[in-house]
């Protein structure tokens, strides 16, 4: 069974990262994260920064395939330039939160109504 096959259960830390730092300290931690896994000369994520820094995500080099990692890149890469770049891997990040996804959902509704 592959990575990406495994049920995987975690505990959405973003709404209560949001509620705690603001919405200017939660961006300044995702940029921070964003920074951990980027290659620092060309100051995207690539395919090698990924798979060279999947330990700060909790995995191993051999807990992931080259096709899982390439899997993972890809997810985030938007423009499909092959990399992540800091927004790409932030609007990533929301992405993957269940929870501030209906938060931004019922912002954006709410800044509709207005208009």
């Amino acid at each position: 069974m592959s990575t990406l096959e495994r049920d995987v259960v975690f505990e959405d830390f973003f709404p209560s990262m949001l509620e705690k730092l603001g919405a200017e300290g939660f961006l300044k931690e995702l940029r921070n994260g964003f920074r951990v896994l980027m290659d620092e000369q060309r100051e995207v994520i690539t395919f090698e920064s990924l798979k060279k820094n999947l330990e700060f995500l909790g995995l191993k080099d051999n807990d992931m395939s080259d096709d899982e990692v390439m899997y993972m890149l890809n997810e985030g890469d938007l423009d499909g330039d092959g990399c992540v770049n800091e927004m790409e891997f932030c609007v990533l990040m929301v992405r993957l939160s269940p929870d501030l996804m209906d938060i931004s959902r019922m912002w954006l509704e709410e800044t509709l109504a207005k208009l």
